[in-house]
C-alpha cells in the first residue's frame, strides 16, 4: 500500500497495490501494522456501507465533539468525487478542502482525521461506498455543513440542479454558523 499525504496534514490517500490476473484482482485492503506505520493508532469500532445513484450527494457530515470520527473510507462499486474540509478552527488549512476521486477501478482508499466534515457526489450510475470509522456512530452529535458553502466554494464538476441531497443534508449550517472543533 501506497500511503499519499495531501495538501492538509493528517489527511492521506491510499494507494493500493493490485495484483491482477486472468482470474480476477487481489489486494490487501487494510493492514493495521502498516496503517500505524504510516499514520498512527487508530481504533476502528464500525464499518459501514451505503449505495446511491449518480448525482446524490451525502454530506458535508460531520460528529460533534468527543464524538468525532476519523474515516477510512473507499468504494466498492462504481465512482464518487470525494472531499475532506477542514474545520478545525486554529488549524492554519482551516476551511480548505482534499477532494479525491475514488472508483471500483482505481481502489483508492481515504483518510479522514476527526476535526474534518466529509463529503461525497456519485459520478457513476451507482456507486457502493464503505467506510470504517473510529467511534460509534452518535445521532444527537451529528453535524452537518452545506454542500455549496460560498467560504468553502467546492468545485463539484456537476451541475447543483442534478445534486442530490437528503432533506436534512439540504438544511445544513454553513461553516460560519457551524459548531467546530478548536
Amino acid at each position: 500500500m501506497e500511503y499519499i499525504k495531501t495538501a492538509i496534514e493528517g489527511v492521506f490517500i491510499l494507494k493500493p497495490h493490485v495484483f491482477d490476473d486472468a482470474r480476477g484482482y487481489f489486494f490487501e485492503v487494510w493492514k493495521k501494522d502498516e496503517f500505524e506505520h504510516h499514520i498512527g493508532k487508530i481504533e476502528f469500532v464500525q464499518d459501514n456501507e451505503s449505495k446511491s445513484s449518480y448525482g446524490v450527494l451525502r454530506g458535508l457530515h460531520y460528529q460533534k465533539g468527543e464524538y468525532s470520527q476519523a474515516k477510512l473510507v473507499r468504494v466498492i462499486k462504481g465512482k464518487v468525487l470525494d472531499v475532506a474540509v477542514d474545520i478545525r478552527k486554529s488549524s492554519p488549512t482551516f476551511g480548505k478542502y482534499v477532494m479525491v476521486e475514488l472508483s471500483d477501478e482505481n481502489k483508492y482508499q481515504f483518510f479522514i482525521p476527526r476535526g474534518f466534515a466529509h463529503g461525497f457526489l456519485v459520478l457513476s450510475d451507482e456507486a457502493i461506498f464503505t467506510y470504517k470509522v473510529d467511534n460509534a456512530y452518535s445521532p444527537q452529535n451529528e453535524a452537518c455543513i452545506c454542500w455549496n458553502d460560498e467560504d468553502i466554494h467546492i468545485e463539484w464538476p456537476i451541475d447543483s440542479k442534478d445534486i442530490q441531497t437528503s432533506e436534512k443534508d439540504s438544511k445544513a449550517s454553513a461553516l460560519k454558523n457551524a459548531e467546530l472543533f478548536d
